[in-house]
């Protein structure tokens, strides 16, 4: 990663805390853990520590990304939560803005997915060696430059939406990364994890949180 890494200084958004859980909506522009060097340190992790020392990690949004993540507050509910992520029983929904129209109106994609070994960190597909990838997306709305869509990822391979859009030949619009020209020619990664569903570790009760996309 550069070293012209300039993170936003707003201050933490929460959107759901008690004993065990604590959900944020994370800054695009923000690494949810420290990189690899001094100037990478600052990190939503390290924000939230600030204020919730117990805090420990269960998943984690690409820097660019921005939107719902949460930490467990014991090491019985990290252990919990991030259990649900690794058999799949959340429910995550982003909001995106892709190049393009893209059609048909609604779709999955259903790609294996692996590291691009001298591009790092950048994926790409990979029918022989990739992990299985798959992303549900639904348009909201479109035009003939760009195209609003809900993705519903039921795996989480890094990178997965960011790659399978461009797959579709529909680039998320303002990646740094896989974006080229006017598509890339943006304030920032059209991509924000809106909404998120997990069982509570006390109760076992759904919870739902949300935070709209600031695009």
């Amino acid at each position: 990663m550069s070293t012209d890494y300039t993170p936003p200084q707003d201050p933490l958004v929460i959107l759901h805390d008690d004993a065990e859980i604590l959900a944020v909506d994370k800054p695009a522009g923000l690494l949810s853990v420290p990189g690899k060097g001094e100037h990478l340190a600052d990190c939503l992790i390290a924000r939230v520590q600030a204020v919730w020392p117990q805090a420990l990690l269960v998943h984690r949004l690409d820097r660019d990304t921005s939107g719902v993540i949460v930490f467990g507050l014991t090491p019985h509910a990290q252990r919990f939560l991030s259990k649900q992520f690794e058999l799949r029983a959340t429910r995550k929904t982003y909001v995106a803005r892709v190049h393009g129209r893209l059609t048909p109106k609604m779709g999955r994609v259903d790609l294996p997915l692996t590291v691009d070994w001298p591009n790092r960190p950048r994926q790409r597909v990979d029918h022989e060696n990739g992990k299985a990838a798959i992303t549900d997306w639904r348009v909201l709305r479109d035009s003939a430059k760009e195209t609003r869509v809900r993705l519903m990822p039921q795996t989480g391979r890094s990178h997965q939406l960011r790659v399978h859009m461009l797959a579709l030949g529909h680039v998320i619009l303002g990646d740094p990364l896989y974006a080229t020209g006017a598509a890339r020619d943006h304030p920032r990664l059209m991509l924000h994890s809106e909404e998120l569903r997990i069982k509570h570790p006390d109760s076992g009760k759904m919870m739902r949180f949300r935070a709209p996309a600031p695009f």
